[in-house]
């Protein structure tokens, strides 16, 4: 366990918090005026290893080799050259903050810090981190790591060793679909990073996807991005399945599986051979891994194993899933692969708004 404390006066700013994970849309921008909640689970902290915040310089300032040397492979608008390492922690794990009146820019709902730090220590004035909760955006703080530093904790550690905190059919994340049918947004980021990576694996050639979430999660897209389109019957194809602890060594092997990164450090697991994996947050593999249906409402009393309640009916999504455009892209650009003419055009192609309004 972690304490923040600020690095001018070390007055604590944090509840003891454990690292975990940084979630994929821990950036994501979602919806028109939606009230998001927090991002972190309350005791918690990531890392963001990438640079983030001003000061920003234009892709035409920065030239092609500058980028690739800062891991951004294809144009993007602007590259941020902030500090990395920000610390991202729940509204409610800081201590000893108060607000920066003149810095507490946003829309009709909270702070989106467009103005930077946002938050000073109380003992000493120092800006130490940005709140972030105007609607559409994510609720989250986040420590400037030049301004504050870690402690250990007098609190004992979570043990994590291995994969054994790993999602498995007892421990999925929440479901895709809530109850009026919306898509959960965590599932548009998951696909929309899966689908950079998965289309990078693929080399461009059509790739056989299983019906059911997967088919959801990535079916349309592909059929529309990769320069063949959907693989006809009989046509060669690559295939994919979902492969990591819990689950059965696949035979045949597929060409490619889908991988839980860990909760708590980020890795992807590591699967043997030479099939190209392609990771996903560890909440969402879990739902591939061990499909099941979801009950809308507690059953009780005498249905066996595997019947379902057909009142009211099981959930169901009003509309296709749309992958998270902007995190499509952010990852897409940071793979070398996008440097293929065939993937550098698909990189074009989705960066032109006028494309494929139909999936982003």
């Amino acid at each position: 366990m972690t304490v923040f404390v600020c690095a001018g006066c070390d007055a604590v700013l944090s509840a003891p918090v454990s690292q975990v994970a940084l979630p994929v849309h821990a950036h994501q921008e979602w919806g028109n005026g939606v009230l998001l909640p927090v991002l972190m689970e309350s005791g918690t902290y990531a890392v963001d290893p990438a640079p983030w915040g001003p000061p920003w310089r234009r892709w035409s300032e920065v030239g092609e080799h500058e980028a690739a040397a800062r891991g951004v492979f294809a144009p993007v608008y602007a590259l941020s050259y902030g500090i990395p390492g920000a610390i991202v922690v729940a509204p409610g794990d800081t201590r000893g903050t108060a607000l920066i009146p003149d810095r507490c820019s946003g829309y009709c709902c909270g702070l989106d810090g467009g103005d930077g730090p946002n938050l000073a220590c109380e003992r000493c004035g120092r800006a130490v981190a940005t709140r972030i909760d105007d609607c559409s955006l994510w609720q989250v703080v986040w420590f400037a790591p030049d301004a504050v530093r870690g402690l250990p904790a007098d609190e004992p550690a979570a043990r994590t060793v291995g994969w054994e905190v790993a999602p498995t059919r007892e421990r999925q994340g929440p479901p895709p679909v809530d109850q009026t049918g919306q898509w959960s947004p965590q599932w548009e980021a998951a696909a929309g990073a899966g689908l950079a990576h998965l289309l990078a694996a693929s080399s461009g050639t059509p790739v056989d996807v299983p019906d059911g979430l997967l088919w959801d999660l990535f079916g349309r897209a592909l059929d529309a991005l990769l320069p063949g389109g959907a693989a006809p019957a009989g046509a060669p194809a690559k295939t994919m399945a979902p492969a990591g602890p819990g689950l059965p060594v696949p035979d045949p092997a597929p060409d490619i599986v889908l991988v839980p990164r860990h909760p708590r450090t980020g890795d992807p697991w590591q699967p043997s051979g030479t099939v190209h994996a392609v990771p996903l947050p560890a909440e969402v593999w879990a739902h591939l891994a061990f499909p099941r249906e979801r009950l809308p409402v507690p059953a009780t009393g005498g249905l066996p194993d595997g019947v379902l309640r057909d009142d009211p009916p099981p959930m169901r999504p009003w509309r296709p899933l749309w992958p998270d455009r902007e995190i499509f892209l952010d990852t897409l650009a940071r793979l070398p692969a996008v440097r293929q003419p065939w993937l550098r055009g698909v990189y074009d192609r989705v960066r032109d708004r006028r494309s494929y309004p139909h999936l982003f």
